[in-house]
């Protein structure tokens, strides 16, 4: 790592992030038999299949994991979609929104409101990183971790390959 760069969480500590992140969300859809978790391309999607990992070792619950695949500079001009196809009906279903970090908000507004047009039971929101710095009036009900950055700062969040971490460089 050059001097500019801090890592905030190494992998253990990830691990126990998402470790908890399951746990409210097994007390969150207890009643529940089923789950699907749509991760925003790509880092989003790798650590919604993580929580679903963590969430099928804890709990009953059936966990479908999707990308949900979005043009993040300027999401209204190409269509959202889902890979692959969930097999769960998640009409009337219950799904979680996942991403890495909490920006601005934007991608994480847009991700929502791609399930919108949906009659769902239950919508909910995880980011591992939670940087507070929005524009739009969208908040992650789960997050690992609140990180005060300035605007100027990147927060890099390693989870392809282990050992996970994230530098703030």
């Amino acid at each position: 790592m050059s001097e500019k760069q801090t890592r905030v969480l190494a992998h253990e500590q990830i691990l126990q992030r998402i470790r908890r992140i399951a746990w409210q969300l097994y007390e969150e859809f207890q009643e529940e038999e089923q789950l699907l978790l749509a991760g925003i391309a790509s880092r989003g999607h790798t650590l919604a299949g993580l929580l679903a990992a963590e969430l099928e070792a804890i709990s009953p619950l059936r966990c479908e994991t999707v990308a949900l695949q979005l043009h993040k500079e300027a999401p209204l001009n190409q269509p959202i979609r889902l890979a692959p196809d969930p097999q769960l009906d998640f009409k009337e279903g219950c799904v979680v929104v996942v991403d890495d970090v909490l920006k601005s908000g934007s991608t994480l507004i847009y991700g929502v409101h791609h399930f919108l047009q949906y009659p769902l039971k239950k919508l909910k929101t995880v980011v591992l990183v939670d940087r507070s710095h929005k524009r739009y009036p969208v908040k992650a009900d789960f997050k690992g971790l609140s990180l005060s950055t300035s605007l100027q700062e990147h927060v890099n969040v390693h989870l392809e390959a282990a050992p996970y971490q994230v530098i703030v460089s």
